[in-house]
């Protein structure tokens, strides 16, 4: 049996799926300055703002079918919903977007499928009180029969 890695949605990363092998998290603090006479300019902290994980890495088609993976993400990312975030420790992280997906292959094969796979997806976390933004695994099933 395998471990998950993290889920987005019904979205499993897994050695079967897309195993990431780098996660950056970046989270912006937000410190307006307003210019003064004859001192330094003032700040005040406003609150957190954006934050942002990235989660890149390569799948070898020998191993997972990355193509499927990155097929089903396009199809939440195309929905515009957001989608709880669950480390397979059970650390939640709240709600977030798919904000952009990149993929790379390299090492083909005669019929020009791909042996390497690489792939980043970025994700903004969104408004966790914004539970109307909330994906379902409905529509997502009744998405991908279209």
């Amino acid at each position: 049996m395998q471990s998950m890695m993290m889920t987005l949605g019904m979205f499993v990363f897994s050695l079967s799926t897309m195993a990431y092998q780098d996660f950056k998290r970046q989270t912006e603090y937000r410190h307006p300055s307003q210019s003064r006479i004859g001192a330094r300019p003032s700040s005040q902290f406003l609150g957190v703002g954006d934050e942002t994980i990235t989660l890149s890495g390569w799948c070898a088609a020998e191993i997972s079918r990355p193509s499927v993976s990155l097929d089903t993400l396009r199809l939440m990312a195309n929905g515009g919903e957001a989608w709880p975030l669950i480390e397979g420790t059970g650390r939640l992280y709240g709600l977030w977007v798919i904000e952009s997906i990149e993929e790379g292959r390299t090492e083909f094969m005669p019929d020009g499928a791909s042996r390497r796979t690489e792939f980043s997806l970025k994700l903004k976390r969104v408004d966790d009180s914004r539970v109307d933004l909330l994906g379902s695994l409905l529509a997502l099933g009744l998405s991908m029969l279209r």
